[in-house]
């Protein structure tokens, strides 16, 4: 049987026990694709999933690609062979997940017109449709747009990563004369109602760029005399890596700025183009643009800048979209009493979306006009656009807090944004720490320090999630808000570190990055080792965004061959290889994609029956345990605890969005049988939380005596 240019890559490459993160990730996108493709999911949703997918692609591109070509050209000899034949392997998958997309999309289209939504072009405008077009372009639409005639004597001017534009052809009558345009997504959107057909029902979309396309003569009226005129639609992506030069005696602030201006003239390392572009114009903007071997030339269909499907209209019937949920009450946290009393008595488990972020806000505010409240002190990665946390912050330090702030102006793609809101927190008299040069700080954490009883007592949060309340009604996240004293001294240390970092903290309950999560992982792992050596059941569950470390996987290669069981939900990134007799044959690996991204990250080791539970905001990658800050926290409560093992045990039973991750990352889904109940997680964790109910399903073994094992 003849391998498949993926499988010849593998072998090629020569790394058996290890799947090529970059090409896990593609695994990972097709399972977006995959929801996309589903019927079950609601139709607008699926048109929006193509959105997801094309937006995840053109990051991937501006990150992980781009960290392969740059790894070839500073490697040599072999490495330099084996990188090359990944980013061709590369190549080869993208190319086949776009013919995929192109597919699931003229479906989709299909499905669309059934339900009396029209999605149509520049050629199916019928008279008045065309008369409404016209109007709209001339009003609207001409007097953004800024054509750029191409000329071999003159540069081409700096084009815009990721937006989308227009190669036009004209032919003139004293020959081909070639131009660009940028359509003006960003300020007139990308779908554009206009009215119905007569006799029609139903509503009619038609994109920017073929409005453009249908008036494009207009464009250049009165410059040429035009034969004909057409027009292509690419994009670039470029390179997303920030170079900060760390000598240079500049505030960090100017210094990012400078790098974001790098970044927007940074190589390209995709040219998404129309393959209806004729071969000569093609020729020539890869001459112009100076493309060499190892950039990617991506041939599509006819439109490009997909991602703007994420904001795709519902023009139909409510159904078309999922129906909202609305989120479950704490009643621990809804009474009229003291929330730092309600925090006291016992630890709050949240589990975002189910519950509302609206909690955590709620603390900031209240801490922000307490009077015993003395200081706030809390880590921002990536907040929302008209942040309630950030205001709740001001507003603390307006009323005589001490409020100190982490910024991470490196959250990638966010950099623009965090600069901003630096400035806006400096502004206001707020303590602004930009952490550690070289350690991203990723944590998810704050500290109220509040006086009582004379005393000083701390309240706590700890979360997988950022503190964005647009994103905590679409990622599952947890977040631990508590007055354990032993914690809050740990997350005080975390913060002086922030500060002082030439300090070398020892904590006494979280694992911190890059100070112990390594060690404390690792020791966790060896526990289980040994007690499966000893005859006693040893298991494990292992939840994040990505599993890409070399020595953790290799510990876990370690601790499926000496008997421990152990389960991965992953969403993104595997490398590990689960399943392989004689190397993972006890490690079990899915992936869930679903209406909510998945985003949690919970450890949990069973520990001869008395589990040790840890989250927080590390995935288990190199870069999160070396060279990040990140948290894990323990989870002590034991309600909280049978919380997070009954999510955990819904989830590993999916059978309806989870897919089987196994050595060929083909994303098999892992449907029921008749005798099988249906179990679709996300919707049932909802039941559960709301009503203490719990559906069908093998109990977990975490909390079941730890009993020897009958030895041979």
């Amino acid at each position: 049987m003849s391998l498949t240019p993926i499988e010849e890559l593998l072998a090629d490459l020569g790394e058996p026990n290890t799947y090529p993160k970059e090409l896990s990730w593609l695994s990972f996108n097709a399972r977006v694709l995959q929801e996309a493709q589903d019927k079950e999911v609601p139709l607008i949703q699926r048109v929006r999933y193509l959105g997801i997918f094309s937006n995840n692609l053109d990051e991937f591109f501006r990150v992980r690609v781009a960290e392969v070509r740059r790894l070839i050209s500073l490697s040599s000899g072999n490495q330099r062979q084996r990188t090359e034949k990944l980013l061709a392997g590369i190549q080869y998958r993208v190319l086949t997940l776009q013919h995929e997309f192109e597919a699931i999309y003229v479906k989709l289209l299909r499905e669309l017109t059934r339900r009396g939504v029209y999605l149509i072009n520049e050629t199916q405008l019928q008279e008045a449709q065309l008369r409404f077009v016209e109007a709209f372009f001339h009003d609207k639409v001409l007097p953004e747009l800024e054509p750029i005639l191409l000329r071999d004597d003159q540069a081409i001017p700096h084009l815009t990563d990721e937006s989308l534009y227009l190669a036009v052809d004209i032919e003139t009558m004293s020959g081909p004369q070639y131009a660009l345009l940028e359509v003006p997504t960003d300020r007139l959107g990308r779908f554009i109602e206009i009215p119905g057909r007569k006799r029609g029902k139903g509503r009619v979309f038609i994109v920017l760029d073929n409005i453009i396309r249908a008036c494009l003569p207009q464009v250049f009226r009165g410059v040429f005399e035009i034969k004909s005129v057409s027009a292509y639609c690419f994009k670039f992506s470029r390179d997303a890596e920030l170079e900060i030069d760390s000598s240079i005696n500049d505030s960090l602030i100017a210094k990012m700025a400078s790098g974001l201006k790098q970044r927007r003239r940074a190589d390209a390392v995709r040219f998404v183009f129309d393959e209806e572009m004729p071969q000569r114009m093609l020729d020539y903007l890869r001459k112009r643009f100076g493309f060499g071997k190892y950039d990617s030339m991506i041939p599509g269909a006819r439109y490009h800048n997909s991602k703007d499907f994420m904001g795709f209209p519902n023009a139909g019937p409510k159904y078309l979209e999922f129906k909202p949920l609305p989120t479950i009450p704490i009643e621990q946290l809804d009474g009229d009493g003291s929330i730092f009393s309600a925090i006291r008595e016992r630890d709050v488990f949240l589990y975002y979306p189910y519950h509302a972020f609206d909690y955590i806000i709620d603390v900031l505010k209240t801490a922000a006009l307490d009077p015993d409240v003395i200081t706030i002190r809390i880590c921002l990665y990536r907040v929302a656009e008209n942040s309630r946390v950030v205001d709740a912050l001001i507003n603390a330090n307006d009323n005589g807090k001490a409020v100190q702030v982490v910024v991470e102006l490196a959250a990638r793609f966010d950099e623009q944004a965090n600069i901003a809101w630096a400035q806006r927190l400096t502004d206001a008299g707020i303590e602004v720490i930009f952490g550690i040069p070289g350690l991203k700080v990723h944590s998810k954490i704050f500290l109220i320090e509040r006086r009582e009883s004379q005393k000083l007592r701390y309240y706590s949060h700890i979360g997988t999630g950022n503190f964005n309340e647009n994103s905590a009604r679409l990622y599952t996240d947890f977040s631990l808000l508590t007055s354990d004293q032993t914690i809050g001294r740990d997350l005080a240390k975390v913060f002086d570190f922030l500060k002082y970092n030439y300090r070398r903290p020892e904590y006494e309950q979280l694992l911190v990055s890059p100070h112990s999560s390594r060690s404390g992982l690792m020791s966790m792992i060896d526990r289980e080792i040994q007690h499966a050596n000893g005859g006693y059941r040893a298991t494990m569950i292992l939840k994040c965004n990505n599993l890409v470390d070399q020595e953790l996987s290799s510990k876990l290669y370690e601790a499926s061959q000496a008997g421990v069981e152990i389960r991965l939900i992953i969403r993104g990134m595997c490398s590990l290889l689960p399943g392989v007799k004689g190397l993972s044959e006890n490690i079990e690996a899915i992936s869930i994609v679903d209406r909510y991204l998945e985003h949690s990250r919970v450890y949990v080791f069973h520990n001869r029956g008395r589990p040790d539970y840890y989250f927080g905001s590390a995935d288990l990658m190199t870069r999160n345990i070396d060279y990040r800050v990140e948290v894990l926290c323990p989870v002590r409560d034991l309600d909280a605890q049978k919380m997070v093992q009954n999510i955990l045990d819904q989830q590993w039973h999916d059978n309806v969005k989870a897919r089987r991750i196994n050595t060929h990352q083909d994303n098999q889904l892992l449907s029921s049988n008749k005798q099988t109940n249906k179990l679709h997680a996300q919707e049932t964790i909802y039941r559960y939380l709301a009503t203490g109910k719990l559906p069908r399903y093998p109990k977990s073994t975490m909390r079941q005596p730890s009993k020897r094992r009958r030895r041979g």
